[in-house]
């Protein structure tokens, strides 16, 4: 697997930085893959931490903007609005799971909680739950720029260090990283299948979302 993306790209560094942008593999998959070509763990983390954290601005401005604009063409209305429910559903559900409990610990701020909620979202070293869907969600709970920044800058950086402790534990008892990064990339396929088939089915069951996630953007 290293093998051919280093032939296909030619250049290591590049490799790492293109791989952290893409959904679903992200930090986890680029810092696997460093590490596996031979570079040292910092380098390894520091260029895939700043290819995936990158990917939060586009995605932060753009989302909306472009799925207000998918949803004037007739061909991509039912698309857009299939991915709009998957996000606020997404949305309702990370407050739900992941912020209730810490209520009851003090934090009593809606801004603070939907914050705490998405930290902790992009923050489990996990497909599905890193940048990409952090910012999303972020961006359907309507948080500004600058909550929104941070949870998912400091998520990432968690994730991070606990995908390059695990690589570096591999390493240790002479696991083979490409056979890891075989099966996160099988893992984020089969996911990413999952997450199409989830969205196409999606129906508007979040249609109070915006009652209940108050919008201070």
């Amino acid at each position: 697997m290293t093998g051919f993306i280093s032939n296909l790209i030619g250049n290591d560094y590049i490799s790492t930085v293109i791989m952290s942008f893409v959904p679903l593999i992200e930090l986890k998959g680029a810092i696997v893959y460093a590490t596996s070509v031979g570079f040292g763990i910092i380098l390894a983390f520091a260029l895939s931490y700043l290819g995936s954290t990158l990917v939060f601005f586009p995605i932060y401005w753009l989302l909306k903007p472009v799925l207000n604009l998918m949803k004037k063409i007739k061909w991509f209305k039912g698309l857009a609005e299939k991915v709009e429910n998957y996000f606020s559903n997404k949305a309702s559900e990370t407050m739900e799971k992941r912020v209730d409990k810490a209520g009851k610990n003090g934090i009593d701020s809606d801004v603070r909680k939907k914050m705490l909620g998405v930290f902790i979202f992009v923050a489990i070293p996990l497909p599905m739950t890193g940048v990409w869907t952090g910012t999303a969600i972020a961006v359907f709970l309507n948080l500004k720029f600058k909550h929104a920044v941070l949870p998912v800058v400091l998520g990432n950086f968690i994730a991070g260090v606990l995908i390059a402790l695990l690589s570096m534990l591999c390493q240790a008892i002479g696991v083979n990283l490409d056979y890891v990064l075989y099966v996160l990339f099988a893992l984020a396929l089969v996911l990413l299948v999952l997450t199409f088939i989830k969205i196409s089915r999606s129906k508007d069951k979040n249609k109070s979302i915006d009652k209940d996630i108050s919008g201070d953007k």
